[in-house]
């Protein structure tokens, strides 16, 4: 699904509310989904399928639930933030089930029924001669940057023994196994990652200091359906 990160940095650029938070607000956002009021639906090129997205009354409250058969799409927080400034995203979730014939290490494998883009804007100034060039050549091309790079926690169908894996359609999107296989299925799951920490570990290097935040359920290439849902997420310091 990488191979559409392009299209979703595009959108991202479309959409986004360029004012960063204040610095002295603890959160950047907290996402409850009483409604979509402050996202936008990601489509992608040559995908006619797009996963549903729609909010559920819960008990507890509103949750939102990703429905993706044969599908790919995804949805876009309007805003950018600073990681160095928020460090830490925290979400709940759950599936219905995993892909049978989903495989993180395969490109007729890459689907999920959940996962969290983190998306680094691209700077210039920072980036060294060669990497100018190739990211010149495709603004040239699409009107505008595509990512730096992007990490992406994910559910996957098996486990890794690895803690971050690329992403086969390219290097500059790491993912990161939050869970895996059915065993979970069904229950929710809270989990807390700091930004930073897990760029370095994936990286080895400083993240870019601007990024985005999507969150997609894919099953293009495996054929396969499941539903997802989200209860929260939030991006704090």
């Amino acid at each position: 699904m990488n191979k559409y990160i392009l299209s979703l940095t595009l959108l991202i650029v479309l959409f986004a509310a360029m004012n960063l938070p204040a610095e002295n607000s603890a959160t950047f956002f907290r996402e409850e989904f009483d409604d979509l009021e402050n996202w936008k639906p990601l489509h992608f090129p040559k995908i006619e399928a797009h996963t549903k997205y729609l909010i559920e009354k819960e008990v507890n409250g509103n949750v939102l639930k990703a429905e993706s058969s044969s599908s790919a799409s995804g949805l876009i927080f309007k805003k950018e933030f600073d990681v160095f400034e928020f460090s830490k995203v925290k979400w709940r979730w759950k599936i219905e089930h995993v892909f049978k014939t989903g495989d993180a290490t395969s490109k007729k494998g890459d689907d999920y029924p959940i996962r969290i883009y983190i998306i680094f804007k691209y700077n210039p100034d920072k980036a060294s001669l060669g990497k100018r060039i190739r990211y010149g050549i495709a603004k040239a091309i699409y009107g505008e940057y595509p990512p730096d790079s992007s990490l992406n926690y994910i559910w996957a169908n098996k486990e890794h023994d690895k803690k971050y894996l690329p992403n086969t359609y390219t290097s500059a999107a790491m993912m990161r196994v939050m869970q895996s296989g059915d065993e979970g299925a069904g229950k929710w799951f809270e989990h807390e990652v700091n930004i930073i920490e897990d760029y370095h570990e994936a990286f080895k290097e400083d993240p870019p200091a601007v990024a985005s935040l999507a969150i997609m359920s894919d099953s293009d290439n495996t054929g396969e359906s499941s539903s997802a849902y989200i209860d929260f997420i939030e991006v704090f310091r």
